[in-house]
């Protein structure tokens, strides 16, 4: 159903040109796609409200319509067409962008729109697998990419070898095209990109066999990357300039390499530190004892002390994951206790553990931790 044009611009019936001018610049900056990113309806909002205004602001159409309504137009020819511009931004663009830029202007202003020029290559995402000691140390590792990249018959230039490239007879050589359509403020000019010339101005007389003339074709090849020292997984690195190449020699995209560290089945990550576990029997907890713990530089020995508790943490500085960006520093490595109970014992040991459990006495399970203490060390928090 249609809506009547007073309404929707808000104005009396007998408001003049400046104040029916006046309420759809108001709304029209209300709409603006910008404001109602989160409102589909905002396109279709607007172009009612530039309807209405193509009605009211011409005193000839005001008059068909006060007489005979939308059919009154309708049949006259006079119904207002925006199809030409396509989404409300170009719309906008059209009544709002060109207008400031050119100083301004009145109703029967012509408003022209620029090319856009040779596009900017896209990025390209590529994959990039290291294991945790390489993320510790960094490493320069080759990657293989698939990109968009200059074609290397024609350097780019979209022809066969030797054979001459002429202006387009389209276009004229500019690269663009205008097209023309009634406004709320006359006559918008708009400049689109030349269909046979794709903006180039340009056009080979025998486009090259090997990229039928786009001067640009699909190649895989392998980049060496420099990987940083104490990269996570999930992190990226860009390297500008080594995306899918551009349109005409514009610059090429960047190449995003998203980094995946393989698991350590001796180590967890926690930020710049590591942790891993080691494994004491009861007994040896209880009388002390050295071990061996993995490291990345290989393994250490660390001291168990005596009566050490399940869940102790021993703590090794500088021995964890390098800092990013921090040149010579390194997080901490934390060697978890698991104190094992034995299985499985033989006569003879459980013989041992009968008279070790009769030998106990409150004097050696007296402990100075507080309840709260032992259930955070429990639950490991």
């Amino acid at each position: 159903m249609r809506t009547d044009p007073y309404e929707v611009l808000g104005v009396a019936r007998e408001a003049d040109e400046a104040q029916v001018k006046k309420a759809f610049r108001r709304l029209a900056r209300e709409l603006h796609p910008d404001v109602n990113a989160h409102d589909p309806g905002a396109e279709e909002k607007f172009k009612e409200a530039a309807s209405a205004y193509e009605i009211l602001s011409d005193p000839e159409r005001r008059a068909t319509y006060d007489r005979y309504g939308h059919d009154g137009l309708r049949t006259g020819g006079q119904e207002p067409d925006f199809g030409a511009f396509g989404s409300v931004s170009d719309l906008f663009d059209a009544f709002f962008g060109a207008a400031s830029a050119g100083g301004g202007g009145g109703g029967g202003g012509i408003f022209g729109f620029g090319g856009r020029g040779p596009a900017q290559g896209a990025d390209a995402q590529a994959p990039v697998e290291i294991d945790l000691a390489e993320a510790a140390t960094g490493v320069s590792t080759e990657v293989d990419i698939e990109v968009v990249d200059r074609c290397e018959r024609c350097s780019g230039n979209g022809a066969e070898p030797g054979t001459p490239i002429h202006t387009c007879e389209r276009c004229g050589g500019a690269g663009a095209l205008r097209a023309s359509a009634r406004t709320p403020f006359g006559q918008v000019v708009r400049q689109v990109e030349c269909d046979v010339c794709g903006g180039e101005g340009k056009v080979p007389e025998q486009p090259c066999e090997r990229c039928a003339g786009r001067g640009r074709e699909v190649s895989r090849r392998s980049l060496s990357v420099d990987v940083p020292a104490g990269i996570a997984d999930g992190q990226r690195i860009r390297v500008t300039g080594r995306g899918h190449a551009g349109e005409a020699g514009a610059r090429a995209g960047d190449l995003y390499l998203l980094v995946a560290v393989r698991a350590d089945e001796r180590f967890v990550r926690d930020g710049d530190d590591l942790v891993t576990v080691v494994d004491v029997a009861a007994p040896l907890a209880a009388l002390g004892i050295e071990l061996a713990a993995p490291t990345l530089d290989g393994d250490v020995e660390v001291e168990i002390e005596p009566g050490t508790q399940p869940g102790e943490t021993i703590t090794l500085r500088g021995r964890g994951m390098a800092v990013l960006q921090r040149p010579g520093r390194r997080g901490d490595l934390r060697v978890i206790v698991n104190v094992v109970v034995p299985r499985r014992l033989t006569r003879e040991q459980r013989d041992l553990a009968r008279r070790l459990a009769d030998s106990i006495t409150e004097e050696n399970l007296r402990s100075d931790e507080s309840l709260l203490g032992k259930l955070k060390r429990a639950l490991h928090v």
